[in-house]
């Protein structure tokens, strides 16, 4: 059995478009703000949903990284 992996989850505000299709995606995994989303917790349990919300993000301002620190959504 493996162990769970750690996620971080991040935003870029500069690039955040606050268009909320993370938060619908995933609402409790983004909050959207004023001027752009963010997450609620950057350090997350490995979850599908946040590689979603990054593929999905039409600001490209979102990024998930592994728990080596690689960029693994947006997926290509």
């Amino acid at each position: 059995m493996r162990a769970a992996m750690t996620w971080r989850v991040e935003v870029d505000a500069k690039q955040c478009m606050a268009s909320g299709m993370c938060a619908n995606i995933a609402p409790e995994l983004f909050v959207l703000g004023d001027a752009h989303s963010r997450p609620v917790t950057p350090d997350i349990e490995e979850d599908e949903r946040a590689l979603d919300a990054a593929d999905c993000c039409p600001a490209v301002a979102i990024t998930v990284s592994d728990d080596e620190g690689n960029v693994i959504g947006p997926r290509p």
